[in-house]
């Protein structure tokens, strides 16, 4: 074990500490952060056996701490295993070290590594091929047996129904001869099924066999894994600010989930503040920051701060923090101008919604734009559909269902046109027009980021435009012909494409004074009089 003020990294500057603790979860890095994380990226950069695994890219972050005797530092920390290790002297330790040569958690993964071993070598061993073979053989074997013989009984079947249909009357014995030759070949018949089948058990069963022990194998790696799962995460025990102790097991166990998702308490922030409450120090400040390329599905800048993830670190987060004041981490900033109606009929509205305004009311604030429809008008508006918070332009709203469902019916058939205008926060080398199509999903543990994913996500297409090039930053037309979460901004984001993030995209790219994204223009058959409606309204930027 390193003394405790090894990985206290000194923080020479006259910069004041922030008033308050950072809000994970929304954040702007302190100055004294950006110091910080200055000086771990320069320690990265001049290890050159991890260059290869940096590249790949990792989450890193630092807490700029006062200890006891009133001196300022900050501690590093980095997500997961670096190089395979969590035992790195310029960095913090993990919370629970499971990684010793001879502890439980190794003794324990290895006899789970050799269940997996087994069950590869028994699944592509000689007695499982040859018993795969063996089956197929007699069960392709024994239908074309059966079909032999059916085709056998059909023949003879047609030869007697020739007979009896000739004009030579049948003799009584030949008459008894043809039934006889019927019943013979139906009860041979149900002798060969059955002796096929038999045939085909005898070899279903060797195979079965080898099935069950693999299944067997599983089952067993299963109880296993989960047992040892338990173990370890009732081994991640943290602490709060109130220097109160309690394990993943039970802080998940008040969550949806109950438990606790793979790699939980293995990010940055947890592993910072542990180590920062067993030295006794007090927490500053802290920030997140991705080095490397960017993983296949998600997005990720080089370089740029994060915030933590909801789905590990909210519920760790939650009780950790007890004790320390901490920033406000409600991001649903709300705005309190007026809607812009475009346009107004006895079904229907068309109006344009600022940006930072939502579309439906949210948990901690009820402006939105069906609050600011409901409070003027005198029957129930539905909201065809919406846009982010962060978005402005153009929405449809139906004063009836009847229209709503009409209306819902164009959208849901891709009838309805759409153009958005965004400013990117770069210049685009790409061709000046083409097609985005990125399948998004949901990531469960970190809401309300979209991952692109090719296996479980959902179709998602759009088409652009480039329209020019303004102080250093791309004008593109965005034309969706789906309409998924955050579409639009992750395929500009993305490197599979426009590779650039839109300007003032708090998600995907870089805060801003606002997102520039604009949906300025909506077409679309009025649902009762059937005139082709199309509405424009210029973005202003």
């Amino acid at each position: 074990m390193m003394p405790e003020d090894t990985r206290l990294h000194p923080l020479e500057s006259t910069c004041p500490p922030p008033h308050r603790f950072t809000c994970p979860f929304h954040y702007e890095p302190h100055p004294l952060c950006r110091m910080a994380a200055q000086q771990v990226q320069t320690y990265v950069q001049e290890h050159d056996e991890w260059h290869d695994e940096l590249a790949h890219g990792k989450m890193f972050g630092v807490l700029v701490v006062e200890t006891r005797e009133g001196r300022r530092g900050f501690v590093a920390a980095y997500s997961g295993l670096l190089a395979g290790r969590n035992d790195h002297a310029y960095f913090v330790p993990s919370v629970f070290d499971a990684m010793q040569p001879d502890g439980y958690f190794k003794r324990h993964e290895a006899e789970i590594t050799a269940l997996n071993t087994a069950i590869a070598a028994l699944s592509a061993g000689d007695d499982y091929r040859q018993a795969c073979l063996r089956a197929q053989h007699v069960r392709r074997e024994g239908e074309e047996e059966l079909e032999r013989f059916r085709q056998m009984m059909s023949e003879a079947k047609q030869r007697r129904d020739a007979r009896r249909a000739s004009c030579t009357p049948l003799m009584p014995d030949e008459q008894a001869k043809l039934v006889a030759e019927s019943q013979y070949m139906k009860a041979e018949w149900r002798r060969l099924k059955a002796r096929v089948q038999k045939r085909q058990e005898e070899a279903s069963a060797a195979l079965r066999a080898v099935d069950e022990q693999i299944e067997g194998m599983k089952r067993l790696r299963k109880e296993k894994s989960d047992s040892l799962q338990r173990w370890l995460f009732e081994h991640y025990v943290v602490l709060n600010a109130l220097g109160e102790p309690r394990s993943l097991l039970s802080i998940f166990a008040d969550t949806p989930r109950q438990v606790p998702p793979a790699g939980a308490g293995d990010c940055c922030a947890p592993k910072l503040l542990q180590y920062a409450y067993r030295q006794g120090w007090h927490p500053l400040c802290m920030a997140e920051f991705w080095w490397g390329e960017s993983p296949r599905g998600e997005i990720r800048r080089h370089g740029a701060y994060y915030p933590a993830c909801r789905g590990k670190c909210l519920p760790i987060l939650t009780h950790m923090l007890q004790g320390i004041e901490v920033d406000a981490c409600n991001v649903e900033r709300g705005v309190s101008q007026p809607l812009s109606v475009i346009y107004e009929d006895q079904w229907l509205m068309v109006v344009n919604k600022p940006e930072g305004l939502k579309s439906v009311p949210g948990r901690n604030d009820g402006n939105s734009v069906l609050a600011q429809l409901q409070a003027r008008l005198p029957q129930t508006p539905w909201l065809v559909h919406r846009l982010d918070m962060d978005t402005s332009g153009l929405l449809v709203v139906a004063k009836d269902k009847s229209t709503y469902t009409a209306l819902q019916r164009q959208f849901a058939s891709r009838l309805v046109k759409k153009r958005y205008v965004a400013l990117l926060q770069g210049l685009f080398a790409g061709q000046p027009q083409g097609e985005v199509s990125l399948p998004l999903y949901a990531d469960p543990l970190d809401r309300p980021y979209q991952k692109v994913d090719m296996q479980q996500g959902k179709e998602a297409v759009t088409t652009y435009q480039v329209l020019g090039v303004y102080d250093g930053h791309t004008r593109v037309a965005l034309f969706p012909h789906t309409g998924r979460t955050h579409q639009l901004r992750v395929h500009c984001a993305h490197a599979a494409g426009l590779g650039i993030p839109i300007l003032g995209d708090r998600l995907y790219g870089t805060r801003d004074t606002r997102l520039y994204l604009h949906a300025e223009m909506l077409s679309f058959r009025h649902p009762v009089t059937g005139r082709q409606m199309t509405f424009e309204c210029k973005a202003d930027f």
